[in-house]
């Protein structure tokens, strides 16, 4: 059974939008179907591995895809994508056979309600991304070093991409922008610092041509090689992205609910 992504799909179909589980043919390539998964949704979390769940697997990692096979799952890896939890690995059947699974759950995603887009001067909009990508983790890497790295780049950072690489850690919001955990350089002759992407080439940069970083204007440089200026900072720019839908970089036409996928 040679899969393409139309097969992913109708297989996905098949198991609906509920808590489901799929018992896939013995000869198919449980790799090349996580590979499929891996470049749609991007990287994984392993719940199960060697029949031994991980300790730190809850409502928020996916545990809706360990439920229907109890003790059963031998080896199970996770996507959040949307609403949903996708799952692909291999569990035990009634005769306790080890067999490849495709399972999917529903996945709760708090609604950003709360979080319109006023023009209030006062808003927090780090505490408004967690809103609206529904974060409960704790911060994912608290120890990095600013410092360092500032020195390194001959500039300081804007506070809140500090703060949104301190929260979230390596990943990408909707698992489509991927934030940088350090600027990229490569524009740097445009005075741009490019602080985040996706995989369409969009390069999500900062106009830094001096002064406070805090006002550094947010520069969206296209695939195409147009800039585009958006007067804001980098946390207010994703959370705009996210449920403006008339924003011309919006995600929100193609989700109602938000997530930050952690690729540790």
């Amino acid at each position: 059974m040679e899969l393409t992504q139309a097969d992913v799909n109708d297989l996905l179909a098949r198991l609906g939008p509920g808590n489901s589980y799929l018992y896939l043919p013995g000869d198919l390539d449980l790799q090349y179907l996580t590979d499929l998964l891996e470049d749609r949704y991007g990287a994984p979390r392993t719940l199960v591995l060697d029949g031994f769940t991980d300790p730190t697997v809850d409502d928020s990692r996916g545990a809706a895809l360990i439920l229907p096979f109890e003790d059963r799952a031998v080896m199970l890896r996770a996507w959040a994508y949307g609403d949903r939890w996708v799952g692909t690995g291999t569990a035990r059947d009634a005769e306790g056979t080890a067999r490849s699974v495709l399972v999917t759950a529903p996945r709760e995603v708090p609604q950003p309600s709360g979080v319109a887009l006023d023009e209030d001067e006062d808003i927090d909009w780090m505490e408004r991304l967690r809103l609206i990508t529904g974060w409960t983790h704790s911060d994912q890497r608290p120890d990095m070093d600013w410092r360092e790295m500032e020195s390194r780049l001959g500039t300081a950072l804007p506070s809140d991409y500090k703060h949104m690489v301190q929260t979230f850690g390596k990943g990408a919001f909707d698992g489509f922008l991927d934030l940088n955990q350090e600027p990229w350089t490569s524009l740097r002759e445009d005075d741009l610092l490019i602080w985040a992407g996706t995989e369409h080439e969009n390069l999500y940069c900062w106009r830094a041509d001096g002064g406070d970083p805090d006002h550094w204007p947010v520069v969206v440089r296209s695939f195409d090689g147009e800039d585009i200026a958006f007067d804001c900072q980098a946390a207010e720019f994703v959370c705009r992205i996210l449920i403006d839908p008339h924003h011309p970089f919006t995600m929100a036409r193609f989700f109602d609910t938000h997530w930050f996928m952690n690729y540790g």
